[in-house]
């Protein structure tokens, strides 16, 4: 028996060269102890970076798992960061410490949007789903999900008086009453997508951001409230029916939504762009309002307050008055001029920010001293922040800080590893980068043309791009200078190969020529020393276009890729035609041999690879390895491994002996360019679409292939699991609300727990009646049975209190789903557990929710079940009087807790809580007046 193959799993290491990921918003956050509007939080593929602006240095990294963040939101008091994911889930991190407690999981697909109310206890999630759930966050559960929206939801507000406004892409506004659960309102005034919108005017004011330049403005009227200030004492406790029979035009009923409020339209305001909104975004107090489009104008407009509109209503009756009195200066009898109040009097516009590229999301926050702070996360790879004086008449937005140097503005197509494995060379379309790999911070950056590819030149002092106009680029990295720019194609440049004797390279490009080129080192005009260059010495000239060249390591063969899908091998000394690989139906746009020079593996557009011998170009074997082209294909060094890198996201590793698929690297979101293995094998790093480059490191954990297969197939399956439909509660009505929880794959392994536990339950039930009949039919009493491990495990405890150890561990947001998906036959276990425990006062506050959860959903069979009748009259009266035991021990407490408030109070002379932000807020006042003092003196 032979010895079987060992594999050593490739972990990722590292995300790096990203700065802000396009389809997650930025946010301004307060981390402890740092100064208002200088750290800011944006996503990072599946990480959220908190960046320091000031420095330009990443502070904290809150760490995702495999799906891309599409949404931020810091709670009011700035302690959390509530995180949205492309599968829906909802994570909220502390920012003191990096760590995240809470998940939920309800959405089927990616979260749009978060609001949290004013208190951070709430938090609303909109998704592309189209439906909008209500989680309570010290409960750690979901209230209710609403749907109505066809299309993405794109805002979502949570307002004080227990209402809830949407937007969504089916260009309706909807409001919904939280009390009742349902959508009492529907605004229908946009002709298209409803993009983005803000309160102002402290909620009385509702400005939606739409497809085209305007800005709409809808006044809104809580009728509730004036009825109640308008409205006599009498009338004030009179019931609908009784307004309704006083009411006899039968107003109420025709327009039932007009009791809780109603919407206007007050107006629009133009923007400068003619494209649609993209992003919308106010400060705290909704003074100002920030908006842009598909370009680099963002535009500000501030909203005045009364104090502001009326002297600017008195300025302009003057002017009117005047005006008037001109023109009527014959008249007998002069008119009074009235002036109306519009919506541009209301909300002016302030000024424009021209950014360095488009704009994709923008944050702005108001400080002391009247400066406003813009972040703006652009769609290159950059992030910018501005700081602007509120009170100047004609205001300039300074830069305040730029994060360019950690990562590339374009997407990196190619890459390279230094000979001592410690240096990483990325380049795009405008920069090369090369990057320290341990600590993965940029040592150099210098300006480039749009680069195809790459090398570092033995020695590792000098590298070498191939550009896209076809010439070859030698910088050095101790200056970082361009040496020399060579003309060496007169199409692109898309392959550079170093030649196996290392002193010369191999270029193949879109002119059909493969080029030979050797390193030499010559004398500068006025200078001793010496520098490197490239001497053209040979020319293949071809009949295709070259897509990719590569010389064998023994030096006997060149392997060059054609556009016409045919890999033609020529030997290298006489460049005389050897060998024709032909079988991919695409051209094969990457590809590979082996250290011996006895393997050649090529990748190809058809998605296939294939493997073929180098002694007379037989095909080995042919594998369909990725769902889309195959972009790059590398051998690990000494070895017949290689990896494939595809526009289906993957990276993948295979056998080129046994034709086996070993692993794939999963982790980045958009198409994989291109890779790059370390000379010792042990590092490999990858760029895509996504703008982020990954570090991956080979571990000293064995792969074993039938497991890796068993994991994918799980994979597989969770993946099914969570694009099923929403499990039905029996007895819910299919309308606008519905349960907020999701059949995922922790639901159904947490109601396996608890069935698991029940069955071990009924087990121990059995042993102990057995043992009871045992001793009354041998007349004495005998040994007890052994408990089950997994008690003693626990600290002997009993059955019964393994079940509660077992429901406690669930997690808060999981719990309902789980009971849900629990057969029947349990449950009726359950309901008797239920009962000894609320008699024994044991976490009766959990017990109820699932006593109450699972009353509600098996209603129709536990009353109509004789065997439960007692259990439920027992449950009825023991849960009343445990939960009215509570409840006055609380209201006992909180009394207690007053009255000694009061005391300390009176005795000290401190007031508690209530003046504490009042006298923090006055000293900071005072020391600002101190400082202002200090700078006029000065």
């Amino acid at each position: 028996m032979g010895l079987t193959k060992q594999y050593l799993r490739y972990a990722p290491s590292a995300v790096f060269g990203v700065i802000g990921s396009q389809k997650a918003n930025i946010a301004y956050v307060t981390l402890r102890g740092g100064e208002k509007g200088r750290y800011v939080a944006v996503a990072a593929c599946e990480q959220v970076f908190i960046w320091d602006a000031r420095k330009g240095e990443k502070v904290l990294i809150l760490q995702g798992q495999k799906h891309e963040v599409t949404f931020l939101c810091p709670s009011p008091d700035g302690v959390h960061i509530a995180v949205g994911y492309e599968d829906g889930a909802v994570r909220i991190f502390s920012l003191l410490n990096g760590e995240s407690n809470v998940s939920f999981n309800g959405h089927k697909s990616a979260v749009t949007v978060i609001h949290y109310d004013s208190l951070g206890a709430r938090l609303v999630t909109g998704s592309k789903d189209t439906d909008i759930i209500v989680w309570d966050i010290i409960n750690e559960s979901g209230l209710y999900r609403l749907k109505g929206h066809k299309d993405v939801i794109t805002q979502a507000l949570l307002l004080k008086k227990n209402l809830l406004v949407t937007s969504s892409k089916d260009s309706f506004v909807k409001w919904w009453d939280l009390d009742t659960q349902h959508c009492f309102k529907t605004m229908v005034g946009h002709r298209s997508e409803v993009w983005s919108m803000v309160m102002l005017n402290q909620e009385s004011r509702l400005l939606t951001g739409s497809a085209d330049s305007e800005l709409r403005a809808w006044d809104i009227n809580y009728l509730q409230e004036e009825r109640a200030e308008g409205e006599p004492d009498v009338k004030k406790g009179k019931s609908l029916l009784e307004e309704e029979d006083e009411d006899p035009e039968g107003e109420l009923d025709e327009n039932p939504e007009e009791r809780i409020l109603s919407c206007k339209k007050a107006g629009s305001i133009l923007r400068e762009a003619r494209d649609r909104v993209v992003s919308m975004a106010a400060d705290k107090k909704a003074r100002v309002i920030a908006c842009h489009g598909n370009d680099a104008v963002l535009e500000i407009f501030t909203v005045l307050s009364k104090d502001e509109i009326e002297k600017k209503m008195s300025k302009k009756l003057k002017k009117a008055k005047k005006k008037a009195a001109k023109s009527q200066e014959d008249a007998a009898e002069e008119a009074e001029p009235v002036v109306e109040q519009t919506l541009k009097d209301e909300i002016i516009r302030f000024t424009n920010i021209k950014a360095s590229s488009k704009i994709r999301w923008v944050d702005c926050l108001s400080c002391a001293g009247c400066e406003l702070k813009v972040a703006l996360l652009l769609q290159n790879n950059t992030v910018e922040t501005y700081s602007l004086r509120t009170t100047e008449k004609i205001p300039t937005a300074n830069k305040t800080a730029r994060l360019t140097l950690g990562g590339h503005r374009t997407d990196v197509r190619t890459l390279a590893f230094s000979s001592d494995n410690l240096a990483v060379l990325s380049a795009s379309g405008d920069t090369v980068k090369v990057w320290n790999r341990s600590t993965l911070q940029v040592i150099r950056t210098m300006a480039c043309e749009y680069a195809l590819c790459s090398m570092f030149v033995p020695g590792d002092r000098q590298i070498i791009l191939g550009t896209k106009s076809g010439k070859l680029q030698i910088f050095e990295l101790a200056s970082g200078s361009l040496l020399e720019t060579v003309d060496a194609h007169d199409g692109a440049l898309w392959s550079i190969c170093l030649a196996p004797d290392q002193r010369g390279i191999v270029t193949g490009g879109a002119d059909k020529t493969v080029k030979f080129w050797d390193f030499e080192l010559i004398k500068d005009q006025g200078t001793t020393q010496k520098r490197l260059t490239l001497k053209h010495s040979r020319t293949l000239q071809l009949e295709e276009d070259v897509l990719c060249v590569k010389l064998s390591p023994d030096h006997r063969l060149l392997a060059v890729s054609l556009l016409d899908c045919t890999v033609k091998v020529f030997y290298t000394d006489s460049l005389k035609f050897f060998l024709s690989l032909y079988g991919h139906k695409l051209p094969v746009l990457c590809l590979d041999i082996s250290h011996d020079s006895t393997l050649i593996a090529t990748g190809s557009a058809d998605r296939n690879v294939k493997i073929w011998g180098l002694d007379f170009g037989d095909c080995h074997r042919s594998m369909f390895a990725h769902d889309d082209n195959v972009m790059f294909l590398q051998f690990v060094p000494k070895t017949h491994l290689f990896f494939t890198a595809g526009k289906d996201k993957k990276i993948k590793q295979w056998d080129a002996d046994k034709f086996e698929h070993i692993q794939t690297l999963e982790g980045h979101h958009r198409e994989v360019w291109c890779l790059a293995i370390s000379p010792s094998g042990d590092h490999i790093v990858s760029s895509s679409h996504d703008k982020s480059l990954r570090l991956w490191e080979r571990t000293r954990e064995p792969i074993i292939l039938d497991e890796e297969r068993e994991m994918e197939r799980e994979a597989e399956m969770e993946e099914n699991m969570a694009k099923e439909d929403v499990p039905v509660v029996p007895g819910e009505t299919q309308g606008e609300a519905a349960p907020a929880g999701k059949k995922t794959v922790e639901t159904v392994k947490a109601a396996e727990r608890i069935m698991e536990a029940l069955e071990l339950y009924r087990e121990e039930l059995k042993k102990m009646e057995e043992h009871k009949y045992a001793c009354k039919h041998a007349g004495k009493e005998l040994p007890p049975p052994k408990p089950n491990m997994i008690l003693v495990a626990f600290g002997n405890i009993s059955p019964a209190q393994y079940v509660l150890e077992v429901i406690k561990k669930v997690r808060s947001s999981e719990l309902e789903v789980s009971l849900l998906v629990l057969p029947f036959p349990y449950v009726s276990d359950l309901l008797t557990l239920c009962n000894g425990y609320i008699k024994q006062g044991l976490d009766v506050e959990l017990v109820c929710r699932c006593l109450f959860f699972l009353l509600k959903i098996h209603f129709g069979q536990i009353s109509s079940n004789q065997m439960l009748l007692s259990v439920i009259d027992e449950l009825r009266t023991n849960t009343l009087s445990k939960v009215q035991e509570i409840r006055d021990m609380m209201g006992f407490n909180h009394a207690a807790l007053l009255f000694l408030q009061r005391e300390i109070e009176s005795k000290e002379d401190v007031m508690f809580f209530a003046d504490a932000t009042g006298r923090l807020q006055d000293k900071k006042k005072r020391r600002r007046k101190r400082e202002r003092a200090i700078l006029t003196i000065a």
